[in-house]
């Protein structure tokens, strides 16, 4: 009877404990996660942070190991059954913690981006990049944790690691080309480049092999990253994505340049206000350049845009306005004129 007593009271107690401690635990893990929620939200009902999300199942485990920790405690155990739980409780929070913070700092990265905190886009390759680097953190402490020493499984590491290089050389030069790219940062994601293949269009990922270019049919060109380390790239949003457009205007001889001129600046600045892209500031210019054409008066107007892309619509509205307007003010566009004169072969004139 006494030992069924004292057999109860060992078993009692520590559940008591353990449960009692695991219940407290998630009272206060229930009071964070709903002060984060309120946090995240900021009361406009936007979604929770990634910080809230990616607490809510580790920290149901973290409460449940701390109460199990609670009721070892509480429990008479022998030395070495203690250590193995001990050490068991210790490998859980370390996994836990080290996948938590693996996901939770990609997703703070990415969401930095998305409000612009960070100056350009973060591409997949630089959220693995940190992922990865928390992982192998957390590995070499869990692994010393389980008493496995680390620095001989670091330098077999190393041998092993050469002889993969050798193997994987392509993967690996796109691998650290794509490093090149994210840290020298020629282009970006968001940009509109255009490569010397041809292939143009916007970039929507740098990953750690390839990267992603979309073009503006909406297909999806994909470019190694050792390749577009290597060509010549034009950026049409470095050092921003305004740019000038120029459109040539041709005109007869017959026209009277300043005439021409005021026609085009009168019709660009009023378009400035009503064309989507086509910007105010700085003012549009016209300039008499290439100048004396074959058959006409060139000229050039030059009219800021606000990205690569509003150049199309632009252009559209511009023409028609200024055809428009020449037709109103006489102004003649005129066809290409060719003069052929026939000569005998003693060098005079052939008769008509």
């Amino acid at each position: 009877m006494r030992l069924g007593v004292l057999l109860t009271s060992a078993l009692v107690t520590p559940a008591l404990v353990a449960v009692g401690v695991t219940a407290v635990a998630l009272a206060l893990r229930a009071v964070l996660l709903k002060r984060l929620g309120r946090i995240a939200r900021g009361g406009q009902g936007e979604s929770p942070v990634p910080v809230w999300r990616a607490l809510r199942l580790p920290s149901l485990l973290w409460c449940i190991v701390l109460g199990l920790y609670g009721g070892m405690e509480a429990a008479t155990l022998t030395a070495r059954l203690a250590s193995r739980l001990e050490l068991l409780f210790q490998a859980l929070i370390i996994v836990s913690v080290t996948l938590t913070a693996a996901n939770l700092l990609a997703a703070a990265i990415a969401r930095s981006s998305e409000r612009r905190i960070i100056s350009a886009r973060i591409t997949g390759l630089a959220q693995t990049v940190a992922r990865v680097a928390v992982l192998v953190v957390g590995g070499l402490i869990f692994l010393s944790t389980l008493g496995i020493a680390v620095t001989p499984l670091l330098a077999a590491l190393g041998v092993g690691g050469l002889a993969v290089a050798l193997a994987l050389q392509d993967t690996l030069s796109n691998l650290f080309a794509g490093i090149h790219l994210l840290a020298d940062k020629p282009v970006r994601v968001g940009d509109f480049v255009k490569l010397e293949s041809g292939v143009e269009g916007f970039v929507e990922d740098i990953g750690w092999r390839s990267t992603r270019i979309r073009m503006l049919p909406n297909n999806l060109v994909v470019v190694p990253n050792a390749k577009l380390a290597q060509s010549t790239v034009t950026n049409y949003h470095l050092p921003e994505p305004r740019m000038s457009l120029l459109i040539p205007v041709s005109v007869s001889y017959a026209s009277d340049p300043d005439h021409v001129e005021q026609v085009l600046m009168e019709e660009a600045t009023k378009a400035a206000g009503e064309v989507p892209g086509l910007l105010s500031e700085p003012a549009p210019l016209v300039r008499f350049i290439p100048g004396f054409g074959d058959f006409s008066l060139d000229f050039t107007l030059i009219c800021p845009v606000a990205s690569f892309v509003d150049q199309y619509l632009v252009q559209h509205e511009l023409r028609k306005r200024i055809l428009r307007r020449f037709r109103a003010e006489g102004i003649e566009i005129p066809f290409p004129v060719r003069t052929v004169e026939l000569r005998g072969a003693d060098g005079k004139e052939a008769p008509r």
